[in-house]
């Protein structure tokens, strides 16, 4: 039996992984090896690794903790997870079967694309961009748009004309936004385009996007908050609670409501946080948080100090 299994190897599962095998738990990462990121040529906002391809990160990661023997890494997917009396039992694609005192959630979210928007998918991470704060820096001063139609998509038009552009334009697809709306950004000085996007074209610094009416709006960039999924369904399929915008609720400790398991990354927040955060340093830094607290809990139940 394995004192920890961690189920993803993202920034959030390594770091897991790495903080549990350094202090000699039997620890057994298994990846699906589909990060989200995975469209990005860069992350930011990790100190000493600013503009740091995040693949070359997971290979270095990956690298380091071949050093400890405690650590065992396997390119697997999980198909299911069941819970016992003495801890989990893991289920594998090719049927094979851990068993495991803890359970670390790392599985992360996915971003469910358009589909109705032809070339989105294409352009995700190059050229259109889910977040100002991974990206703005880099887009300052460029002619901006941002897609899409409700309060999320508005509040992000806003503050990229805020902070980095004076030339946004809101494309609704073919929705109107509320009067309210409306007013804050026509006070920002925000152009809405309602007319729908039919396609994306282009290359990365001069994106085209061609309109139903077969006019063409001519970007250096695209922004696009889109809508989320959990990339796997263990999470409920254990009973952990969710919040309401899907992620897995844990407390200040990574805890789930399911005694022993842990999630950590952006498939997980407080209850207290308006939504989670995607940083690859955030995630590293859940998953440094879980693997001392599960340490801790392991060592408390060995010791058994309430006897």
């Amino acid at each position: 039996m394995y004192d920890v299994i961690v189920v993803g190897g993202g920034p959030a599962g390594l770091n897991a992984a790495l903080v549990c095998g350094r202090q000699r738990r039997q620890v057994l990462l298994l990846d699906s090896g589909n990060p989200r990121n995975a469209p990005a040529a860069q992350m930011h906002m990790f100190l000493s690794r600013d503009g740091f391809p995040p693949a070359e990160l997971r290979r270095i990661a990956r690298e380091q903790l071949t050093a400890y023997p405690t650590v065992e890494m396997r390119d697997a997917a999980v198909t299911e997870v069941t819970s016992g009396p003495h801890g989990f039992t893991v289920t594998l694609a090719d049927g094979a079967m851990c068993r495991t005192r803890k359970l670390v959630l790392a599985t992360g979210l996915v971003d469910v694309l358009e589909e109705q928007v032809d070339g989105l998918s294409e352009f995700f991470g190059r050229g259109v961009y889910h977040c100002p704060f991974c990206y703005g820096w880099e887009t300052d001063g460029m002619s901006l748009a941002v897609l899409g139609h409700e309060m999320p998509q508005v509040i992000q038009a806003l503050y990229v004309a805020d902070r980095f552009s004076k030339d946004v334009v809101m494309c609704t697809n073919g929705y109107s936004v509320t009067e309210s709306a409306a007013g804050h950004l026509a006070k920002a000085g925000i152009t809405v385009e309602e007319a729908a996007v039919t396609r994306i074209e282009g290359e990365e610094g001069a994106i085209r996007m061609v309109l139903a009416d077969s006019r063409v709006l001519r970007r250096q960039g695209v922004y696009y908050g889109a809508p989320t999924r959990q990339h796997s369904p263990l999470a409920e399929q254990l009973g952990c609670q969710m919040l309401p915008d899907g992620c897995v609720r844990v407390d200040e400790c990574q805890r789930t409501s399911v005694p022993g398991v842990y999630a950590v990354g952006d498939a997980a927040r407080l209850e207290s946080l308006p939504f989670p955060l995607d940083f690859v340093i955030t995630g590293a830094a859940d998953g440094a948080r879980a693997g001392v607290w599960l340490d801790q809990e392991i060592f408390g139940e060995d010791v058994d100090f309430g006897h």
